[in-house]
């Protein structure tokens, strides 16, 4: 009987830990959490938007995205949270850069935009926008060039 409450009293405590670990996660608490970035071609124009991300490592490759289309790239934030993806984006007379993922920002419970797991993000000519997943306002910022 001991040994059935003990094999018990285990695989509750390891089911609490796993749990918490995954709620550390998604609240942007523990280190090299999953992101998923989604960009969207949403320009009023309706005009091919070219689009390249990459970061200190990695290239994520150029591409061109029709009206309504999207892009996405999935990637873990490194340890010291110093993660950022930069990307370039290109339509008829207009060149922008943008950081499309910065860990102090989208990695970040302080920051006024929150921790986004799945970082979806529309680009309109004025500014690139952080669409909320309750449906609120986006969050836009300015282009960085």
């Amino acid at each position: 009987m001991a040994s059935r409450n003990h094999n018990f009293t285990f695989m509750l405590i390891s089911f609490l830990i796993l749990h918490a670990m995954i709620l550390f996660a998604s609240a942007g608490w523990l280190p090299f959490s999953a992101k998923h970035v989604i960009i969207f071609n949403k320009l009023v124009t309706r005009a091919t938007l070219v689009v390249h991300c990459r970061n200190k490592g990695e290239d994520k490759g150029v591409f061109s995205l029709g009206h309504g289309d999207s892009f996405d790239f999935r990637f873990r934030v490194n340890l010291r949270k110093t993660t950022v993806y930069t990307c370039s984006f290109d339509w008829p007379n207009n060149t922008a850069t943008f950081d499309i993922f910065r860990a102090d920002r989208d990695d970040n419970p302080k920051s006024k935009v929150g921790v986004c797991s799945e970082c979806i993000w529309s680009i309109y000519e004025p500014a690139p926008c952080r669409d909320r997943r309750d449906g609120g306002q986006p969050y836009c910022f300015p282009w960085a060039s």
